[in-house]
Parts: structure tokens; C-alpha cells; sequence
């Protein structure tokens, strides 16, 4: 049987335990999954793509199949130069679905050998997003429960560089 790699894409600015939560669950459906952290020159960036991959190395570092990129460009691109079969994508509320169905639509005329598996968040992540813990976080708020140690020292770290 062939081997069956997931890209998992994303800004991860900056990565939570929703995303950390995805990971784990996927790293058992595929043999290998890539998390692969886009630039997103639409968003306002906490942290620089390589702190993103670091912070995320340090979440995925004992789930053997799972590794951390950089990638610019086309999603659906990177996921055919990595031999991946599916784009992974995160589903946490009706508010979701239409843009992760339109993104499913396009890269499916673009590539129409790469699907899209949507997967939803495990309950206490269900609304959960980097946004919200960087607007927390900035206002002193505690996000302990929404981003692992690491994470959280970093974010600490940046908005208090800021003041």
C-alpha cells in the first residue's frame, strides 16, 4: 500500500493546542503528516515563519511521523512535491465551513488528486484560534490553557518586548 502523507498548512501564529490537538489525531490516520507553515502576508504576524516552525517542532517532537516546513506559494502545489495525498484543514465552527469549502473547491480544480479531509477540533478547541490568544495575551489575560508552556513564554516574551 502506498504511503499516505497529509500536508497540513497553516499560519500558526501563533500554533495552539487546537493545532497541537489536529496533529496528534492525524499522525494516526496518515503515515507521515507535514505541517507546513505559510507566510500569510494578508495577517499581521506575532512571530517570524522560523519562530512559528521552531515553537512547532517543540510540540510535535515525539510524534515520529510528523514534521515541520516552511513553504511558500500554492498549497496544493507543496502538497504534490512532497508526494501528499491530502490537505488537512481544521473545522471548528459553521462559520468555517464555507471558506474551507471554497479553498476544498479550488485546490481540487487545481489539483484534482489532492483531496481535503477536514478534521474537528476536540472539544475544548472547538473555538479556539490564534487570534483570540494573541488578543488575550496582549491584554494580560491568561492562555495557559490554550497554547503549551513554551508558546505561552514566547507570546509573553513578545508583548512585553513591546512595551
Amino acid at each position: 500500500m502506498p504511503e499516505h502523507i497529509a500536508i497540513y498548512p497553516g499560519s500558526f501564529d501563533p500554533p495552539t493546542l487546537g493545532h497541537l490537538d489536529l496533529m496528534q489525531r492525524a499522525a494516526k490516520m496518515f503515515h507521515k503528516v507535514i505541517v507546513a507553515v505559510a507566510n500569510n502576508e494578508q495577517k499581521q504576524a506575532l512571530f517570524t515563519v522560523q519562530e512559528r516552525v521552531e515553537m512547532l517542532q517543540e510540540m510535535v517532537g515525539e510524534l515520529a511521523n510528523v514534521e515541520v516546513r516552511h513553504f511558500q506559494g500554492l498549497t496544493v502545489e507543496f502538497a504534490v512535491q512532497n508526494k501528499a495525498v491530502s490537505l488537512l484543514r481544521g473545522l471548528r465552527a459553521m462559520s468555517d465551513f464555507e471558506y474551507e469549502l471554497s479553498l476544498a473547491i479550488n485546490n481540487r480544480k487545481l489539483r484534482p488528486e489532492v483531496d481535503t479531509v477536514c478534521l474537528m477540533p476536540s472539544e475544548p478547541y472547538l473555538f479556539l484560534s490564534s487570534r483570540q490568544v494573541k488578543e488575550i495575551a496582549s491584554l494580560g489575560g491568561q492562555i495557559s490553557h490554550y497554547v503549551t508552556p513554551s508558546v505561552e513564554q514566547r507570546i509573553r516574551a513578545k508583548f512585553n518586548a513591546k512595551k
